[in-house]
This record gives C-alpha cells, structure tokens and sequence, in this order.
C-alpha cells in the first residue's frame, strides 16, 4: 500500500492523508482547509493546464472510497464540502460528536463564505468592463446547501470498537482528547497475508484537560503518523485551570476593577474556560461578576457539549450531575446578536468578556480589543497560541501601538497570558504518545501537522530515545508502506 501526504506536510493545517491499498481500495484521512499554503496559488494555476484543470484536489476526488474523520477543526475536515463538489460519493466515517461539531463548524464557515462571494461577486462587478467574461468563482467557497449535502454522508462509529471497512481492512477509533469526539484512527490492512497497521494521531490532547477524556493507550502499530504542533515546545504552568485564572480575575476586576477580555476558539476552547468559571462561582470563589459569551457559534458547541456529557470525562459528569449544568451559571450572559456583542461597551461594571477568534485575527473579539485597547483597566488574556503576524501575537510581543480596525492605538491595556486552556499536548505530551511504541517494533514515524522548527527538534528528541526512522514528509511526497 501507499501512504501520500496531502496536507499538514512542514506546516500546521490542511490534514490531508492518502491511503492507497493494493487492491486499489482508497481511503482518505482528514480533508482540512489549508490556512497557510504559500503553493495555493501556483498549485491552481498548475490544476488549470492539467487533467484536474476543474478540481480543488491534486487528485481525482471521484477514486476515493471513503474518508476517516480524526475530529472537528476546520484544518482537518474544512475541505471536506470541496471533496463532494468534486465527485466523491462515499461516506465520511468518524464519531458522533465529532459529527455533531462537524456541522456547526462547516455551516459557519459558509456563511463565512458566502460574505466573500457577495463581496467577491460586487468587486468583480465593479472592474469587469462591458462586453468582459465573468472570472470563475474560487473554487474554494462552498456555501451552505453544500454543507447539508455534505453532512448526508456521515456516519458516526462508538469508540474502542473495530469495524470492517473494506475486504481485508478495518479502522477502530480511539479517543484522542484535544476536543469532544477526537480520535486516534487505527488502520488494518491485510496484503499478501500479511497484517500492517497504522495510527493517525489526529491532534493529541493533554491529560487531565477540562471536560474532556484522557489520549488514550495506543496498542503497537508499525507506522505512526503523528502531529507535532508542540513538538518544540513545553506548556508554561501545570497548575490547574482555575488556580492559573483566578488570581487575574481578582487583579483586573476586583482589585480595580475593570473589565477582562479573552479572546478564544468557539469550540473547545470556550467550553473549557465557561466550565472553569462555573466552576469558580459554584465553589463561591468569586462575586457576581457578569460574563459575556460573545459567539454564536460558542453557543452551539456548548449545547452539544451538554448534549454529550457521557463522552466527557468522570469529574465534568459528576459535575454536571451535582449542578444540572455544565456551563450555565447566574451570571452568565451569551450574546447572540451583533447589536448586542457592541452594547457591551457600554456595560460600566466590571466584567469578563469570552469572544472568539482566540489569535484575535477576525470575529467579534476584534471590536472589543479597539475598544479597549487603549484602557488601562481592561486586561487582555491570551489563552492558547497566537501565530506570527495576528494581532494576538503582536501584543504578546509588546508592540506599544497597533493598527486595529483601520486605526492606530497606543496599547495601554494590560496583556496577560497562560496556556493552561490549550488543547494541544506538548513536546513531553508527545514523546509519552510516541514512547507507547516500541522502537524495535515500530518501523517508521512520519511527523506532520507542525512547523518545520517543531518537527526537526522533535525528531532529534525521537532519536536520542532510540526512534531513528523518522520521517518529516513533504506535501505530495509518498510511501509504499
């Protein structure tokens, strides 16, 4: 068989595995949006004088049998609309909650998409002189009866059962922690006789995270593919969640008292800080300071949260069971529509204010940060990754003015960060994961989904524990297995 990487190959995004087996069987894992390729352009310009010259894939999307799913982020099931619009017929197999956050993801992200066709649509309309052919539409905006169509296909699988996909091939799903539903997709092909198999980490999750189950115990395989976002890196505090957020809460809105800005994920991430908090207020740690969930789609994912609190791990069950909510308290306020998101402004008490994105690059948190960049009394907490270039990162980097939203803004706001709410594993994390192996059994490691400096560091430390056939594949490049 062959292994092809597509996707997340020396970059972070656009998880993309091909599995071609002998008997031509094709089975694809992972079809995520690719929110850094530097070649996207080229590679279209490229599909335009070749045999995919209509297709969003560098390969036939019509020759795939069936797709595995490892979770719910965008850079891993984003394309996966893309894929049908391009002639797969087959089904996306992955679990159910997973399915559920699936979804809600894609249908925000096309809405989200048809903003950019209106606004595509006007700007074309604008330059094309008369007479002018209209450009094509980009390939990548499907809309939402596009997402319906998509979520038709899906079929959800239990965790920690194997099932038979194909003659002689059988995938098990195994909880991955990093988000509700996440998996670690185990593959077995059998050819010639002989059994291989395969693990496709997915994104691996830390143990003793808020909510959500611990990775769990891989059996040994013979290839491991296995994400590296971390690999260089050792998260700040071990400490847990409420102990490392209590503390700014007093500072910024009790001993002030001003207002705290957080600007984090929609799904996932908020989750796990709305459980902290109730957490804090149940164990009446703090006063009845009003917080204000500014997202929609923050909204959605917390009810589906509750809807699955089976899947969650024992402390988030007994919890809920003792509190008849996971999320909801007294002070709690979700602001659902953008009228509402900007009264918060005028709001004078002190307050805590949750609004995605969480590098601050986009979404609702970016009118609160010009609001109130420039006030002393507000801090602003960073609670997971911010990448190079978003306004999350500047301010982590100490920039004293910023351009935001079209002006310029002294930063006299107070930044402060923790990374207790990331749902990644790091660099330790990973090598516990790896180390599940045997080095004399496992035959290769291919490292994907991280920045180049991560994987070649994290390869050295594979190494010096004896795993020496490591691999950082480049995209495109493939593996007869």
């Amino acid at each position: 068989m062959k292994l092809t990487f597509w996707g997340a190959a020396q970059q972070v995004t656009g998880s993309m595995y091909l599995l071609e087996l002998d008997d031509d069987f094709r089975i694809l894992i992972d079809c995520g949006s690719d929110f850094e390729s530097r070649d996207r352009k080229k590679e279209q310009e490229s599909n335009e004088k070749g045999p995919l010259k209509d297709a969003f894939f560098p390969f036939e999307a019509s020759s795939i049998n069936l797709v595995l799913l490892t979770h719910a982020h965008l850079d891993h099931s984003g394309s996966i609309p893309n894929l049908y619009r391009d002639g797969y017929e087959g089904q996306v197999l992955c679990s159910e909650a997973t399915s559920y956050l699936t979804e809600i993801l894609l249908k925000d992200a096309a809405m989200l998409n048809q903003k950019r066709l209106n606004e595509w649509n006007a700007t074309e309309g604008k330059k094309r002189k008369k007479g002018e052919k209209k450009k094509k539409i980009p390939k990548d905006l499907y809309l939402e009866r596009h997402v319906r169509e998509t979520m038709e296909h899906f079929v959800t699988l239990a965790f920690n059962r194997r099932f038979k996909v194909a003659d002689q091939c059988f995938v098990t799903f195994l909880p991955a922690g990093h988000l509700l539903g996440a998996a670690h997709i185990i593959v077995e092909v059998w050819e010639n006789g002989q059994k291989k198999t395969i693990c496709f980490s997915g994104d691996i999750g830390r143990k003793n995270y808020p909510l959500l189950l611990d990775p769990s115990q891989v059996p040994a395989v013979d290839y491991l593919v296995c994400e590296s976002t971390y690999g260089n890196r050792i998260h700040d505090k071990t400490i847990a969640p409420e102990d490392a957020l209590l503390p700014i809460i007093r500072k910024t809105c009790i001993d002030i008292p001003g207002r705290l800005i957080i600007p984090s994920f929609s799904v996932g991430r908020t989750q796990a800080l709305l459980y902290t908090l109730n957490k804090l207020y149940s164990d009446f740690q703090l006063p009845p300071i009003k917080v204000f969930s500014d997202s929609p789609l923050a909204l959605e994912s917390s009810r589906i949260y509750q809807r699955n609190v089976r899947m969650l791990n024992r402390e988030a069950r007994e919890f809920n069971e003792d509190n008849e909510s996971l999320f909801d308290f007294e002070n709690l306020i979700y602001l659902e529509s953008t009228d509402a998101s900007r009264a918060v402004s005028n709001h004078t008490e002190p307050c805590i204010i949750i609004s995605s994105s969480g590098m601050i690059q986009g979404g609702r948190v970016e009118y609160h940060v010009s609001q109130n960049i420039s006030n002393p009394y507000c801090t602003i907490l960073i609670i997971g990754f911010c990448a190079e270039g978003t306004l999350g990162w500047r301010l982590l980097n100490g920039q004293s003015t910023l351009r935001v939203r079209g002006k310029d803004e002294a930063v006299l706001a107070n930044i402060e960060k923790i990374d207790v709410f990331s749902g990644h594993g790091d660099r330790n994390d990973l090598l516990q994961f790896v180390q599940q192996q045997s080095p004399a059994h496992l035959k290769k490691i291919f490292l994907v989904h991280g920045e180049v400096p991560s994987m070649e560091d994290f390869k050295i430390a594979l190494g010096e524990r004896g795993y020496n056939d490591v691999e950082i594949p480049a995209k495109g490049q493939s593996y007869v297995l």
